[in-house]
């Protein structure tokens, strides 16, 4: 009976020393993974977060200085889609806005604050070229003039009005014709030729579209006027 009794003891003894080395090789295991996946996750290349690239005003392809204005202006397609023009971030003109017609597309900005002043649109396949010549002689000193054709934007034009838009800075007006696809940023008072000017002809032979050239499309800063 006492051998039983002894027997019971050595068995209940063992299987505690058993339990015992079974819990401490599981808290060792544990204690070994977690050691583990901090050390590789201290050597782990960081993770990148995707991030987007910046988005410039009127969504030009770089920034502006500070004392210069963002634009971008987009000539008429054919005779479907009108022109586009943006000036700090704000559409002046476009199809959507409905303040867009055939002929020649006009906006108008102070030069020194970029507030859009004026608008309008001048027929120049059915329409009195006067209208225009008169426009352009109302344009006050220091006006940034944006200008973008749609359609037919030389039909009616004749050489006075030609000769205003030169005087704006324009260098390719004398020669604009038919259905030609041109878009143009000048100023009242400016002394050069202005480097913002884009001006592509109407040619059977090389149009994108029936009857008509491809679309223009002419971003930049201009500078503001100071005193």
């Amino acid at each position: 009976m006492m051998r039983a009794g002894g027997l019971l003891k050595l068995a209940v003894l063992v299987s505690i020393l058993f339990l015992v080395v079974f819990l401490a090789f599981e808290l060792f295991e544990s204690n070994m993974n977690l050691n583990l996946g901090k050390v590789l996750a201290r050597y782990a290349p960081a993770e990148t977060v995707p991030t987007r690239p910046p988005r410039h005003k009127c969504g030009l392809s770089k920034s502006c200085p500070e004392d210069h204005f963002a634009f971008k202006i987009t000539s008429g397609a054919a005779s479907v889609v009108g022109p586009k023009m943006c000036l700090q971030d704000n559409v002046l003109m476009s199809g959507v806005k409905n303040n867009v017609g055939r002929g020649i597309n006009i906006a108008l900005i102070n030069g020194k604050t970029g507030e859009l002043t004026k608008i309008d649109s001048f027929d120049m396949w059915s329409g009195d070229v006067n209208h225009l010549i008169k426009f352009l002689k109302e344009i006050e000193d220091g006006s940034i003039v944006m200008m973008a054709t749609f359609d037919d934007p030389a039909t009616k034009l004749n050489d006075e009005a030609r000769n205003l838009i030169a005087e704006l800075g324009s260098s390719s007006i004398s020669i604009l014709g038919f259905r030609d696809n041109w878009v143009f940023v000048g100023g009242k008072g400016i002394k050069t030729k202005s480097p913002f000017e884009q001006h592509i002809k109407n040619n059977a032979e090389t149009n994108k579209y029936e009857g008509w050239p491809e679309v223009l499309e002419m971003e930049g800063c201009i500078p503001m006027k100071h005193e």
